[in-house]
């Protein structure tokens, strides 16, 4: 980030927040700490934050509660948001990685692995502010709605309807789903998505590990259900299609 960045840490446990308030601080990093999501969202209302990193056992307001209420804010839509809990269960995995979430990590983690995961993201989150800002100035054009069926997606603003109802994504999701509409109709390949997603280039079997929660929040998000592929199709061993939703 061109400033030091700033990360608000959320933790029940004052022990652990203390711990990774320290490491955070040693690394450079402004550290604001918060014992819980309504905590958390008192801190938001009032300072400028670059990061989120969260526990999801909490009182009052919880992780999850928290990681929906930020990204019911468009002002919050590309806050990198990370969770860091003891909850290791495949199943809590899961559903955190649905939800959209930009990274879950499991408790007891490496400080080294923290905070590389801190370094990606927000890189990730300064790649795009200058991307907005040369779209501000004038540098490249503004681009323009999409609208396929029953699909509207505005990359100016970040935002989705599916008919007029609006659809809340995680910035990750919505790279993924624009990028889709951007190739409607075609079959877009694992790798060339992932390289989208999570800039990464790997084999198709690893990408289509990575690409399979985002896909089915996607798809739930939409309004479709489980089980369902709806408007984006899978083709097995190649890649996904966006085939645009008609109206009935």
């Amino acid at each position: 980030m061109g400033q030091t960045a700033s990360i608000l840490v959320v933790d029940d446990q004052p022990e652990i927040l203390e711990n990774l308030a320290l490491l955070l601080e040693a690394e450079g990093y402004q550290v604001l700490t918060a014992g819980d999501g309504l905590e958390a969202m008192a801190i938001l209302q009032t300072h400028p934050v670059d990061l989120i990193v969260a526990d999801i056992a909490m009182p009052r307001m919880n992780g999850y509660q928290l990681y929906q209420r930020v990204r019911e804010n468009p002002q919050w839509l590309a806050l990198p948001f990370l969770f860091l809990t003891a909850r290791a269960l495949d199943s809590d995995i899961r559903y955190g990685k649905e939800l959209g979430v930009d990274d879950y990590l499991t408790k007891p983690i490496q400080p080294e692995d923290l905070i590389a995961a801190i370094q990606g993201k927000l890189r990730r989150a300064q790649q795009l502010a200058q991307l907005v800002h040369q779209s501000l100035v004038g540098l490249t054009p503004e681009p323009r709605a999409l609208v396929l069926g029953r699909l509207r997606i505005d990359p100016a603003q970040h935002r989705v309807w599916m008919d007029d109802t609006p659809v809340l994504l995680s910035a990750r999701e919505f790279t993924l789903l624009e990028y889709l509409a951007q190739k409607a109709n075609q079959v877009v390949p694992l790798q060339e998505l992932v390289r989208i997603t999570h800039e990464l280039d790997t084999d198709a079997i690893e990408a289509g590990t990575l690409l399979r929660p985002l896909i089915r929040s996607l798809r739930r998000k939409l309004g479709y259900d489980v089980g369902e592929m709806g408007c984006i199709e899978n083709v097995r061993g190649v890649g996904y299609r966006l085939v645009p939703p008609e109206h009935p």
